[in-house]
């Protein structure tokens, strides 16, 4: 028995109810992936926003200051 990550058929329900169209087989995937990927690249622009701040950890501050530019970078 293969154990997802996420519930696939869940997200398509929520994406094609967003969207309107119809949605290839695999999008979930798609969508998951580029999601971990913002993810990855939230975190550690985050990281490095906490350190030049001198904070010992991340801190959602800092989470908030990258958040707008990391959506720019992933936007389609």
């Amino acid at each position: 028995m293969a154990h997802t990550l996420y519930p696939r058929g869940t997200v398509k329900k929520i994406v094609k109810a967003h969207s309107n169209r119809a949605l290839s087989r695999d999008v979930d995937i798609l969508i998951f992936l580029h999601y971990a990927l913002f993810m990855q690249e939230l975190v550690k622009e985050a990281s490095i926003a906490s350190k030049q701040a001198g904070e010992r950890g991340l801190s959602a501050r800092s989470v908030r200051k990258v958040r707008e530019g990391c959506l720019r970078g992933f936007k389609g």
